[in-house]
């Protein structure tokens, strides 16, 4: 009988850890998540208020169609001022008109349809932060004819 109880016991004990250690974790959990929760909006910056997107990627805008394609997205994008800039500044990085640029933009991303772009996404810049060439191993052309 007495090793039951004590073997009873060291079952006891076993549920009484674990379920003790259980219910510190969950309130650590909680605790964390009200932390986050509490900061997100005190800690943004102006620019991250105004709803605009950090999109960095390869940028090629030719024949009245430009595009961005991030390591996730492939972005239409809208012709604007600010769409001309951008390629105006572009076109010292190029020596094909086809060829891509490394880019840092931030603009409006938007899923609306439109009758030029058949692209899902879509973006307006808003903002351009950087431009610089694509290395030459990835600006690969595939030309055709004897040029």
């Amino acid at each position: 009988m007495s090793v039951k109880l004590i073997k009873m016991k060291k079952v006891l004990i076993l549920l009484v850890c674990i379920s003790a250690f259980l219910s510190c974790k969950k309130d650590i959990k909680s605790q964390q998540s009200e932390d986050t929760i509490s900061n997100d909006d005190s800690e943004k910056t102006a620019k991250q208020n105004d709803g605009l997107t950090l999109l960095k990627g390869e940028f090629v805008y030719y024949d009245g169609a430009a595009v961005l394609q991030t390591h996730a997205e492939i972005y239409g994008i809208l012709i604007t001022d600010k769409l001309e800039a951008l390629n105006n500044q572009a076109q010292q990085y190029k020596t094909e008109p086809t060829d891509m640029v490394q880019v840092e933009i931030r603009g409006k991303i938007t899923n609306q349809k439109d009758e030029k772009i058949l692209w899902e996404n879509k973006v307006e810049v808003v903002e351009i932060l950087s431009i610089k060439a694509s290395p030459k191993d990835e600006n690969k052309v595939i030309k055709l004819g004897n040029q």
